[in-house]
């Protein structure tokens, strides 16, 4: 089991940056294949993007890609989001986790483990 605490959160007007931080304590962080998820309000919650244990292998859904970047640094116990051209849709509570079984492939939100409280990202349009 891994505790996971995301930080970086925020309000920003449409067009704009942000970049979101979760950091690990307990296990060896680099054991893990770790995903950002998001929950908008009235929404289940859903994938946003997937690092590999080295950062060599990131996955996006569509809504994103080229817009979000994962990674990661194991020095720092610590994966990131980097998120460019923010728009109004993005809006949501943002979640880190570590996939249960060590794919990258996976994005369903019962093959994650371990879950941070959230960190809330509002763009304003």
């Amino acid at each position: 089991q891994v505790q996971l605490e995301e930080s970086g959160g925020g309000l920003v007007q449409a067009g704009g940056s942000l970049r979101l931080s979760c950091t690990a304590s307990g296990r060896p962080f680099s054991d893990y294949v770790m995903g950002w998820f998001r929950q908008a309000p009235g929404k289940a919650r859903e994938f946003v993007a997937v690092v590999s244990r080295t950062g060599s292998t990131t996955s996006y859904t569509d809504s994103v890609k080229g817009r979000f970047t994962i990674s990661r640094d194991n020095a720092k116990n610590t994966v990131y989001l980097q998120m460019n051209s923010l728009k109004p849709e993005d809006t949501a509570i943002y979640y880190c986790a570590r996939n249960a079984w060590g794919l990258t492939s996976q994005r369903l939100e019962n093959q994650y483990r371990d879950w941070g409280q959230g960190t809330q990202v509002t763009v304003s349009s």
